[in-house]
């Protein structure tokens, strides 16, 4: 039988304990509905450390992470398929949902109790090849490069759906917090929008990088952005920034949380951080739908992706740089 390589979680647990191993694994044959892709790019998802190091349980053994996936269609498995060989194809964080629970009939598919995922029930992308629910994958346009598709599949998916849930107004302030892949591909929306955005992280490269996009400000991570905020959204997987977001906003404001992990958060005090209606609300991975508004939404606009490019046999190197924050913008493996 042919094989392919393919990255593995062999031990979860801290990237000094090198958990990632690289194996080679037959070619898998896709059934009805499925899709074989060949993998061009790969991003790098903070959510893939997270399952390395442990945070998520693994729910496959010997999971191969990466959920931001562009690639081409080799060939389908039969039955019905919205495409054909050849076809540049994306694969995001849902892979899969039940279709008919309460959730799914009412539009929240992202609910889905038996929802799957990319990278964590279903094998991912840092590979060569990659099987995929064709339902459930995207078509790409053909222009721009792989690198640049890449994050818009994860990173851009998951940070338009938390500006949803984070309720800005038309030309309100928002707040971000953290700035990595996601959140400097948000900011581009927010801004695309007419919003005002104030940039709260840590890192000096991340700071100038969101005033280079057009960011009103940025600041380190606790400071208190110059105005009050209509809507706040924390990327950073840092619980004790929770207290200091609700503390940003404005009498009515909503903070959107959108990790998948959180470190705890302390307590609240109700006066201080929820009271004149304040809103605390999490965002929980994404709907098809989600994924088809952002990807017109993000051709319309043409965000400017920063991507830093690592072949697909540094992606233990890629995930410790990102661990390590030496990552500005997104990662992305590549293939060839």
């Amino acid at each position: 039988m042919p094989e392919t390589t393919a990255w593995v979680v062999e031990r979860p647990g801290p990237l000094t304990s090198a958990p990632l191993r690289r194996v080679e694994r037959q070619v898998p044959e896709p059934g009805p509905g499925e899709l074989l892709i060949e993998v061009a790019a790969c991003g790098v998802c903070r959510t893939d450390l997270h399952l390395a190091e442990g945070d998520l349980v693994p729910r496959t053994p010997r999971c191969t992470p990466g959920h931001e996936v562009v690639g081409r269609v080799l060939r389908t498995g039969g039955g019905p398929a919205d495409f054909t060989a050849g076809d540049r194809v994306g694969v995001a964080w849902l892979a899969s949902t039940c279709g008919s629970c309460e959730y799914c009939r009412t539009g929240r598919e992202n609910l889905c109790p038996a929802s799957r995922y990319t990278g964590w029930d279903r094998h991912g992308g840092y590979a060569g090849l990659l099987l995929a629910d064709a339902r459930f994958s995207y078509h790409l346009p053909e222009g721009p490069p792989a690198e640049e598709l890449a994050p818009l599949l994860c990173a851009g998916i998951i940070g338009y759906r938390a500006l949803q849930r984070a309720e800005l107004p038309p030309g309100g302030r928002l707040g971000i917090y953290g700035f990595g892949a996601s959140a400097h591909l948000t900011a581009q929306l927010a801004l695309a929008r007419g919003a005002t955005v104030h940039v709260l992280t840590r890192s000096e490269q991340a700071r100038q990088l969101a005033l280079d996009l057009g960011a009103a400000s940025a600041h380190g991570a606790y400071d208190a952005p110059p105005e009050p905020l209509d809507a706040a959204i924390l990327f950073a997987p840092v619980g004790d920034l929770v207290p200091v977001a609700l503390r940003a906003l404005d009498r009515g404001g909503t903070l959107a949380v959108a990790g998948i992990h959180l470190t705890d958060i302390p307590a609240l005090n109700y006066q201080e951080h929820l009271f004149q209606e304040r809103t605390l609300r999490s965002v929980t991975a994404n709907s098809r739908a989600d994924g088809r508004a952002y990807l017109a939404e993000a051709t319309h606009t043409r965000p400017a992706v920063h991507v830093r490019r690592y072949a697909m046999e540094h992606a233990d190197t890629a995930l410790a740089d990102l661990a390590a924050d030496r990552i500005t913008g997104a990662a992305v493996l590549l293939n060839g």
